[in-house]
């Protein structure tokens, strides 16, 4: 049976010219030019303030409605807040700080710092509310060396600010001062009249200039701070601009979660929002239980018009579509698109949302994707054509370019492009590190062509040429830091292990046994692997050391959820091991598919398979 067609949208056409080098490696750019954009963002938030004044920009929860600012208001907030910030001594050596979720004020405050060449730095939440040490933080102040930090909720902020330490920089709070600092509320900056020097500083800000700084996970070491100018993010939105060229039609109205920390939430969809002239409404909830339910009210009272998520959020989210019809057709009724980014969607979510959608509106949603990071502002690919299933991340925007470059067996992926950042803050030895010779900027993944007939049809993503990965969620997983202390965890049972996860739930590990380990705990056994790999001994100090392990790795990226011990040694002719000993991770897992897929298949019945809770 054929299914429905999908839903009308002005796409450009899917194109692509491909150049092979004689070391065989590709070259795809998009045939068509990148078109005039404007230098800096402030001028598409002066373009609308006059276009369209009264049409809401932002919007966030105020208990039951919805407290909303329209284009002009915002501009003339962010002009009040670029001269107070500019009367503080902020510029592009003090950039301002910003600690808190998604919200108004954060949305302005950044907008402002940009408008007046002042570096904007929103921080991961995480690093203040959920570390213990505040050790990434503290790294981050000391980097950027802020001359100004901002956190809506003082009070919820008040132990990561103590623990870092002010050291005479002014804080800024929206509400609720944390007791026993000092704190002057946004209200007073927001009061503060505009002069020349906030035009002055307009004015010189060009596309070079410094507008956010824009930190990595950190979670092999200390974050970096990636530079994003003002050329980066506006030649980023004339790309899309120019690949979907339905944003033109009606503005879009975005209800979205994701955060401004990072370049999904805060380069992708914020400016998307602000290039068409569009509405952004904050999402309080996350794909989480107890957060999600605030993401189904939202959605219960406005209808996007693009909708955003990872695939975990997609995967949180659909049964509450699924179980109220109010909600579904209330999501569908305005959607033109659906995307997704940070992990692969499985096909399983993909044809749940599509069956859906169809309910719906008796049309098919087109589900696209793209692909960067926050060194790329973020899109150096997107689909910008119908697909029937998950996995294709499009074609190269118009001004990038995309190298495949062999590599073992996948092709690397190498971009050169106006959105690649010119480095990282501070940090030339890492700046030079991820670069190429030729000045190719190496993001460390691999792809592959869909259709090498077909080019056009697009680029499928084939994992990182390293090791590490993503789960379904999009967090990333750092395979060799994880490995060493997991490894310590298990002892005596582990002598190695590789790490699995990539697009799935959880963190999981294949283990190789030390096997005269094994036999202190279960000398019955004797030298039967098969027997000492079942002893109940060797199972229960797993799981006492992975329970201890787990209460003290919270994060998902280093929790381990599964383990399996496997019988069969490392094999060094099929490259699993070098001669010194080194598990080749990539390997292992290619050799092992159907290993892990019985770690992680539904039933978890199987005796060998030891899940944590």
């Amino acid at each position: 049976m054929s299914k429905p067609p999908f839903a009308q949208l002005d796409f450009a056409p899917p194109a692509v010219d491909l150049q092979t080098l004689d070391d065989g490696s590709m070259v795809l750019r998009s045939p068509l030019p990148l078109g005039d954009h404007p230098p800096k963002l402030g001028l598409l938030l002066e373009h609308w303030a006059q276009a369209e004044p009264e049409r809401t920009f932002l919007a966030e929860r105020a208990g039951e409605t919805w407290r909303e600012v329209g284009y002009r208001e915002a501009l003339d907030a962010v002009r009040a807040l670029a001269q107070a910030l500019l009367e503080r001594g902020l510029g592009p050596q003090r950039p301002l700080v910003i600690l808190s979720d998604n919200g108004v004020d954060n949305g302005l405050l950044q907008l402002a710092a940009m408008h007046a060449g002042i570096p904007a730095v929103p921080v991961s939440p995480a690093y203040s509310l959920m570390s213990q040490d505040h050790a990434k933080l503290r790294h981050i102040f000391e980097l950027v060396t802020p001359g100004l930090v901002f956190a809506a909720d003082g009070a919820r902020f008040a132990t990561a600010i103590d623990a870092v330490g002010l050291d005479g920089r002014e804080l800024v709070v929206s509400a609720n001062p944390p007791e026993g600092l000092a704190a002057t509320p946004i209200a007073e900056l927001l009061a503060t009249a505009p002069g020349p020097e906030v035009d002055s500083a307009f004015a010189a800000v060009g596309p070079d200039t410094v507008a956010k700084i824009l930190f990595t996970s950190g979670s092999t070491g200390m974050p970096k701070g990636v530079i994003n100018t003002q050329r980066m993010l506006c030649s980023n939105q004339q790309a899309i601009a120019q690949l979907w060229p339905f944003l033109a039609a009606r503005p879009p109205v975005v209800v979205d979660w994701l955060p401004w920390n990072h370049t999904f939430g805060g380069n992708h969809n914020f400016n998307m929002v602000l290039r068409h002239g569009g509405t952004l409404y904050v999402d309080g909830g996350k794909p989480m239980p107890g957060l999600i339910e605030t993401t189904v009210a939202n959605l219960k009272q406005v209808s996007p018009t693009l909708y955003f998520n990872v695939p975990r959020g997609f995967d949180v989210l659909l049964p509450y579509l699924e179980q109220d019809g109010e909600l579904r057709d209330r999501f569908f009724s305005q959607l033109d698109l659906i995307f997704y980014a940070g992990a692969a969607l499985p096909q399983s979510l993909w044809e749940r949302l599509e069956a859906l959608s169809i309910e719906a509106r008796g049309v098919r949603v087109p589900m696209v994707s793209a692909w960067g990071s926050t060194e790329t502002a973020p899109m150096v690919t997107t689909v910008h054509f119908p697909l029937e299933r998950a996995g294709v991340i499009g074609l190269p925007a118009p001004g990038c370019a995309v190298k495949m470059v062999p590599n073992g067996e996948k092709l690397e992926l190498r971009i050169t492009g106006p959105n690649i950042t010119p480095g990282y803050w501070r940090r030339p030895d890492l700046t030079a590190q991820a670069f190429d010779a030729d000045g190719w900027y190496c993001i460390g993944d691999a792809g592959r062509l869909e259709d090498p007939e077909h080019p056009e049809h697009g680029i499928v993503f084939d994992g990182r040429v390293a090791e590490d990965f993503k789960l379904l969620s999009g967090t990333w997983v750092h395979a060799g830091v994880l490995r060493v202390t997991a490894i310590a965890a298990g002892a005596p049972v582990i002598q190695d292990a590789v790490v699995t996860g990539h697009d799935r739930e959880s963190v999981g590990l294949l283990a190789f046994p030390n096997l005269a380990g094994c036999k202190t705990l279960c000398p019955e056994a004797g030298d039967d692997v098969a027997a000492l790999l079942r002893c109940p001994a060797v199972h229960d100090r797993l799981r006492e050391g992975f329970a201890a392990y787990n209460a003290e790795h919270g994060a998902s990226s280093r929790r381990i959820g599964r383990l399996l011990l496997m019988a069969e040694p490392p094999n060094i002719d099929a490259n699993e091991i070098t001669d010194k000993g080194y598990i080749n991770q990539g390997a292992v897992l290619a050799r092992r598919a159907a290993l892990v897929e019985r770690l992680y298949a539904a039933d978890d019945d199987d005796p060998e398979v030891l899940v944590f809770d």
